[in-house]
């Protein structure tokens, strides 16, 4: 055996399902998180006019259709643009662009220099939180179509988005042939799509009606809808959505927790028996495997209301142990800190193998 080849460093199932591990950031809530992202539409749908739209929005820290932002600077990189037409086109959206918004109409090509200019941005603007790419095809050097170099330029930027924590959002094209899944028509391999944590698509409801449907899908969101209709200064408006449940598991475990620990300063039991406390008729739909993940990812808010929680085994069985701060017992309450899971996929799983039961 090769002496200069690290073993594997793996963690067993008892430890990682006990691990605290922090849910992924999100840049605009329940949309878009940190990771690499794909928004693809037809020619002149008007998904530039929306990456200009969301790099403003994210970067002032307002609302995007009614979801919250992360504010912080971002990166727009509009390379089919001239400066003077983003200028025309912000002063059509916008009353005051902010200093934290930094656009760039040229750059260099994937392996070639990008990766380094994006790399110094981010260190100048280490606030950084959104980088737009418009277009993917643009950065892209000129080979072959094939799966292995689709997925080695997303990985190269994939890279990047997940060392520092942000979003990156690449603007491409669709295929005009019609498929019977909208994300089968996004342009070349399968490899784009399977590189990316989620994929977005732009089609309008007929050509040139200003009204479009943005369809969602992603590792870390849910599979939603939007309909959105481009108002009189080619902002996109929302219409309507198909996420039919506003209020996220992890606002709700919050809350039920809270109403189970309001008369009782402990809780000692398996995941089982808290989740019959909290959900007694079923009406939550928080089974037991629900409420342990839900519990694990949501220590930050549960200690914002005063409450402290472990998970452990204890004789062969998993416990949950829930106590409020009015305890003079949560004195001796370890604070565990979350472990990052885009840290621990990519093979850093110290923390989780040291984690103690």
């Amino acid at each position: 055996m090769n002496k200069n080849i690290l073993p594997l460093r793996t963690v067993d199932g008892a430890a990682l399902m006990s691990q605290p591990l922090r849910p992924p950031n999100f840049v605009v809530d329940t949309l878009l998180a940190q990771g690499l992202h794909i928004l693809a539409g037809s020619p002149k749908v008007g998904k530039s006019w929306l990456a200009l739209w969301l790099s403003v929005m994210v970067a002032k820290g307002e609302l995007v259709w009614g979801m919250s932002v992360k504010q912080g600077t971002t990166l727009y990189l509009c390379l089919e643009d001239s400066v003077l037409r983003i200028q025309n086109r912000l002063f059509e959206i916008t009353e005051d662009a902010p200093s934290s918004v930094h656009f760039c109409t040229e750059c260099d090509l994937i392996g070639q220099g990008l990766e380094e200019q994006v790399e110094t941005f981010l260190t100048a603007h280490p606030d950084t939180v959104l980088v737009i790419i418009d277009t993917l095809q643009m950065v892209r050097p000129a080979r072959d179509a094939t799966y292995a170099n689709d997925y080695r330029d997303l990985s190269a930027l994939k890279q990047i988005a997940d060392a520092h924590g942000i979003a990156i959002l690449l603007i491409h094209h669709l295929r005009k042939e019609s498929a019977d899944d909208v994300f089968n028509r996004i342009s070349g391999t399968t490899a784009i799509s399977g590189a990316v944590d989620s994929s977005f698509t732009l089609v309008e409801e007929r050509r040139g009606s200003g009204r479009a449907k943005l369809s969602c899908i992603g590792r870390d969101i849910e599979y939603r809808e939007l309909t959105l209709e481009r108002n009189g200064e080619n902002v996109w408006e929302l219409v309507s959505d198909s996420r039919t449940q506003p209020e996220l598991l992890g606002d709700r475990i919050v809350y039920l927790l809270s109403e189970l620990m309001h008369d009782q300063t402990e809780f000692i039991g398996t995941p089982t028996e808290l989740s019959e406390r909290i959900d007694p008729v079923g009406v939550e739909r928080m089974s037991p495997k629900k409420v342990s993940r839900q519990i694990l990812q949501n220590l930050d808010a549960l200690r914002k209301i005063g409450i402290s929680a472990v998970v452990r085994r204890s004789n062969g069985r998993r416990l949950i142990e829930l106590q409020r701060a009015e305890s003079d017992d949560t004195q001796g309450v370890p604070a565990v800190d979350p472990v990052d899971p885009a840290g621990a996929l990519c093979g850093d799983l110290r923390a989780i193998s040291e984690y103690g039961e």
